[in-house]
């Protein structure tokens, strides 16, 4: 990575870690008054959760910064999307690593990522998506490309009308 890129990492990382330890504390020290709790509890509490929440919203922020990157000029995320895995863990992810799989539809195409690793990504013009019910099949050039289940609701037929406004089939 060169240094702009590492500049934009480092800024998603403080702003993650700002949305995220910000409403916390703050959730903390309102309930610390209301509760007439002491100072030194209060504030022994804010920062302690300050600090787990500004690191867990830190690893989140990067991921979101490493998605940016691959971004084109002029594209832009019309959303992001949580795929249920094919199997389920013995242990689920911690809360810091966020979903597994998301698929993250832009103006340019799909792209589908496993956490900060994209899988692929392909142009909506060479894509052909198919809704059936809670599940999205994406064909890319005659291939399968994958079959989707994904987890928020009516997020298929989001996912559908995108393709038909960007030109997929």
């Amino acid at each position: 990575m060169d240094e702009v890129q590492e500049r934009r990492i480092l800024r998603a990382r403080l702003s993650g870690a700002a949305r995220t330890a910000l409403p916390a504390v703050v959730a903390i020290v309102g309930l610390g008054a209301i509760g007439d709790l002491p100072l030194w509890a209060v504030v022994t509490v804010a920062l302690l959760t300050a600090g787990t929440a500004g690191w867990a919203g830190a690893q989140l922020g990067r991921q979101r910064g490493l998605r940016e990157q691959v971004l084109e000029p002029g594209e832009t995320v019309v959303g992001t999307y949580t795929v249920l895995p094919p199997y389920t863990e013995h242990t689920p992810p911690a809360a810091h690593e966020g979903p597994q799989y998301q698929l993250q539809a832009t103006t340019r195409g799909l792209q589908m990522w496993e956490r900060s690793a994209l899988l692929w990504r392909h142009p909506w013009p060479e894509l052909r998506v198919i809704a059936e019910g809670t599940r999205l099949r994406i064909y890319h050039e005659g291939r399968e490309a994958g079959t989707m289940l994904l987890e928020q609701p009516g997020a298929v037929l989001e996912i559908r009308g995108a393709a038909v406004r960007h030109g997929a089939v």
